[in-house]
């Protein structure tokens, strides 16, 4: 590299929300030119603004254009914020993949489940170890977090080094994986030039607390418990579940696992060495044979998600299992800012069921896997960065850490956006270029643009309803039969006030057609007024502005 190398920070996703983190550095003299560094390519998910779409990815097309350049792609744990957009983004990358073995076993099973063989571009990094990635070097350091093997990274280059949290908090005994060294730490953290660094839980004094108390805890309030117990979490959380089966073992109940991720979860870290406690599992036909107070169901769903074992549950779907007066339904889990609607409906349901419903609010069954207030001050004042770069979290998050970070004394607090490209060395900090970024789509099984049509069509149905009008024309352009209109979503359901509408909007259509001004040679002028006629008719009775489809048959 040149003298005239530059050092910059790229967030493509995760930053000015949270969820779907993807993070590129680059290290050359021009943006084009330079080598370029992928650390995690998460998702988020679909709502009801999203008809028909499930999950979100990063717009990817910068780094797409310069896949040459490319070195690789580290993925720091394998919670789905960070490597759920890995099978869909990578086949246009096609570079090397560098992970720890738990997040590797994850990795291959997303990869499996789309068909790709990805072993030969699968690299399994060992904990605390050192890899180069031309022009980077890389030193993974373990920290503590709410899944196993969380990484975060010293990232060393000729103009200074990037200390990467990822995920973390400080847990003196998480259970799963090792307690929070700040020795070690230390030891790698000498003369950082940027910390990125985690900003969720900014917002919230203390500390996240211990996995080791929420055992506690849970065991306890399950033993006072006297019919069945369910108990919903993050399949993902797997110190949680390591918890709640000790949990169920200690108040004497046998474990039974519903929901395929939760299987897939507690299967992925057997293979690793972990969970190897759950030694015995009941099927569900095995658990309707015991007797209540002697089983524990262990569910997916805490997010209220529709498909999850406990929705499917409260709406009677699954097969051997009801929710019976007097069980209990725990929900060991934090609620997802956006999921609070379908989450308290899900509550609501299991209470008319007979379920007792207990939360993070009625006890302490829940600890953040992220860091609070005092946790993050005491990560700046071990690694002490000349420049703090605020990621994963909303707009809200990264200006108090961005504030934060100043109160602590770090010389360069930048609070940057999705698309900032951020020049670190040499020199001061500051927005150097800017580029595209934005939300990609998985439609079905592709991926389409946020804006492109179809899903603006999709979002104007499901909020407009839809109209299709089909005109038969003669070659004078006369109508030959009565217009065929169809509408769904738009009008009542009382019969006569449908068919008033309906037919004055035929009324307007042979108008329409009976004045010769309308008629042009261009028949797309003739779609265009024929369209906002009906438009602003249906508007007129409906205050709706659907989907308007106009078809003309010429015979």
């Amino acid at each position: 590299m040149s003298k005239n190398s530059r050092l910059v920070f790229l967030p493509l996703g995760g930053t000015g929300e949270i969820g779907m983190n993807m993070n590129l550095y680059g290290y050359g003299n021009e943006i084009d030119d330079m080598k370029w560094l992928i650390v995690d390519v998460g998702i988020t998910f679909g709502d009801d603004t999203t008809p028909g779409v499930d999950v979100i990815l990063p717009d990817h097309e910068f780094i797409k254009e310069r896949k040459e350049n490319l070195q690789g792609i580290i993925i720091t744990h394998a919670h789905e914020d960070h490597v759920g957009g890995l099978a869909y983004l990578w086949p246009d990358l096609k570079c090397p993949i560098y992970a720890t073995a738990f997040t590797a076993s994850i990795i291959r099973l997303k990869f499996e489940e789309r068909g790709i063989n990805i072993e030969d571009k699968l690299n399994i990094v060992d904990l605390s170890s050192e890899i180069q990635i031309k022009p980077f070097d890389i030193k993974f350091q373990t920290l503590t977090h709410s899944i196993p093997e969380p990484n975060s990274l010293f990232i060393k280059t000729k103009l200074g080094t990037i200390y990467h949290t990822g995920d973390w908090k400080i847990d003196d005994n998480p259970i799963v994986g090792e307690s929070f060294d700040f020795n070690k730490l230390k030891e790698n953290s000498e003369e950082v030039l940027a910390m990125v660094c985690d900003s969720t839980n900014v917002l919230t004094s203390g500390r996240s607390g211990s996995e080791s108390t929420v055992r506690g805890n849970l065991a306890g309030v399950i033993k006072k418990l006297k019919n069945r117990v369910f108990v919903t979490s993050f399949a993902s959380n797997v110190a949680r579940l390591e918890t709640i089966a000790a949990a169920a073992k200690e108040s004497g109940r046998s474990l039974v696992v519903l929901g395929r991720s939760m299987h897939r979860m507690i299967s992925v870290a057997r293979q690793n060495g972990i969970l190897k406690d759950i030694d015995v599992i009941l099927s569900e036909k095995d658990a309707a044979k015991k007797k209540k107070h002697e089983v524990l169901y262990l569910c997916t769903g805490s997010q209220g998600e529709p498909r999850g074992a406990m929705m499917r549950i409260s709406n009677q779907d699954f097969p051997h299992i009801d929710i019976d007066q007097d069980d209990c339904v725990i929900f060991s889990s934090k609620i997802i800012p956006g999921n609070e609607k379908k989450i308290f409906k899900l509550f609501n349901r299991l209470s008319e069921l007979g379920a007792e419903v207990i939360t993070e609010y009625d006890e302490d069954i829940h600890v953040s896997g992220h860091p609070c207030l005092d946790e993050m001050v005491d990560m700046y004042e071990h690694v002490k960065p000349k420049i703090s770069v605020p990621v994963h979290g909303e707009y809200r998050h990264l200006k108090r850490h961005s504030s934060l970070a100043k109160e602590l004394g770090v010389q360069f607090p930048m609070q940057i956006s999705n698309g900032d490209i951020l020049q670190l060395a040499p020199g001061s900090p500051y927005i150097y270029d800017q580029c595209k970024s934005g939300r990609q789509y998985l439609d079905g099984n592709r991926l389409v643009d946020y804006n492109s049509s179809h899903i603006k069509d999709r979002k104007r149905m499901s909020y407009n309803g839809v109209l299709n009008i089909t005109c038969v024309l003669d070659k004078k352009m006369n109508l030959k039969n009565e217009p065929v209109i169809f509408s769904s979503g738009i009008l009542s359901d009382d019969e006569y006030d449908s068919d008033e509408v309906i037919n004055i909007l035929e009324e307007e259509i042979y108008k329409f057609f009976d004045d010769k001004n309308n008629i042009s040679k261009k028949e797309k002028k003739i779609y265009q007024k024929l369209e906002t006629l009906s438009r602003n008719l249906i508007y007129k009775h409906s205050r709706k502005k659907p989907l308007t489809n106009i078809s003309i048959v010429h015979i």
